[in-house]
């Protein structure tokens, strides 16, 4: 729990930061971070809109625990368009955030899977660590990724944009990517690591055009899936979460101009831009559920009868070495 003096320094500390010596208010937007008292211990008691990141019984990220994976044979194939689209990659000073224009000629629609709506696309945000052991904001068996990026999209079907939706029911659906260091990086996802040495500080703003984010991504086909919240604040509990089962991959290069952002201005840099993630939160009786079936395979009973596994039966797998290479040969 967090204190009363605590939270009274830290609710001081917003008037300050919010008023300022000129009476006008800042955007709350502008001043949130991922350390000290501006960090997600309290980001709940910073704005009161955002109580759920202190309060919430839903949020987001998790540690993936595969021994219990529910597999679901009834999860369909996800489905993102491969239309591609326009838009601004910023460093906000706190993540590296790509936008689609508002005047984009494409919309790009996120369906099926475990979704009962359409999803429009609106913007991904890219997390990463300060070295290889950390960075992602899910976690597999306490396992972190150098990375991770999250593409967020609203429901068009209920909710007329972004902002109304990330406060209503199944209003909000994450795309969790893994990043891993490999020898080369797609040309499509290159468009935007092209832009790393021109985003080095605060408000740096870059223009991305044409881009296609289903050719950026590695094969969709396995997943798992499970109701969270939004990993910024407000953390609303209006996220269903698809967190892929493949890998985008980064070069050693990429990723050592991405560690040189910066949170502040050229002015005054202040510290590095990674480490961006928030701490993994508890799943409580949440279920998360994958199309993966682990055990479809034939063995050998001791009687020599070739009988065939399946997940049907086991319900659950056992935990892999996400390490491996061979996790992602599925």
């Amino acid at each position: 729990m967090i204190s009363n003096s605590i939270k009274s320094l830290v609710f001081h500390f917003g008037l300050v930061l919010a008023f300022g010596n000129w009476g006008v208010q800042a955007s709350w937007d502008e001043w949130w971070t991922y350390d000290g008292i501006s960090g997600p211990k309290y980001w709940g008691v910073l704005n009161p809109l955002w109580k759920l990141c202190s309060i919430g019984k839903r949020q987001s990220p998790i540690d993936i625990d595969p021994d219990k994976l529910l597999f679901d044979p009834f999860l369909k194939n996800l489905h993102i368009d491969k239309d591609k689209v326009s838009g601004t990659i910023e460093n906000t000073g706190q993540s590296l955030v790509f936008r689609v224009d508002k005047d984009s000629k494409y919309v790009l629609n996120i369906t099926e899977g475990p979704l009962t709506y359409r999803y429009q696309f609106q913007e991904f945000y890219i997390h990463f660590g300060t070295d290889n052991n950390l960075g992602s904001e899910h976690k597999i068996q306490g396992y972190s990724f150098p990375a991770e990026i999250q593409l967020y999209g609203y429901n068009t079907d209920l909710y007329s944009n972004m902002s109304e939706a990330q406060m209503k029911s199944q209003g909000i659906v994450g795309v969790s990517l893994m990043v891993q260091i490999g020898q080369t990086t797609n040309s499509e996802f290159q468009m935007v690591t092209n832009e790393f040495s021109k985003l080095l500080y605060k408000g740096s703003l870059r223009t991305i055009k044409d881009i296609s984010i289903r050719e950026m991504l590695p094969d969709i086909k396995y997943y798992m899936t499970y109701e969270g919240s939004t990993t910024h604040p407000g953390c609303w509990e209006t996220t269903v979460w698809i967190v892929l089962n493949k890998p985008i991959y980064i070069t050693r290069r990429e990723m050592y101009h991405l560690r040189k952002l910066s949170q502040g201005s050229v002015e005054h840099p202040k510290a590095p831009l990674g480490n961006n993630s928030r701490p993994t939160q508890d799943l409580r009786e949440r279920t998360v559920r994958t199309n993966i079936n682990f055990a479809q395979r034939t063995e050998s009973d001791p009687q020599g009868k070739t009988c065939k596994l399946n997940m049907h039966k086991n319900m659950y797998y056992k935990a892999n070495d996400w390490t491996s290479d061979s996790l992602y040969q599925i």
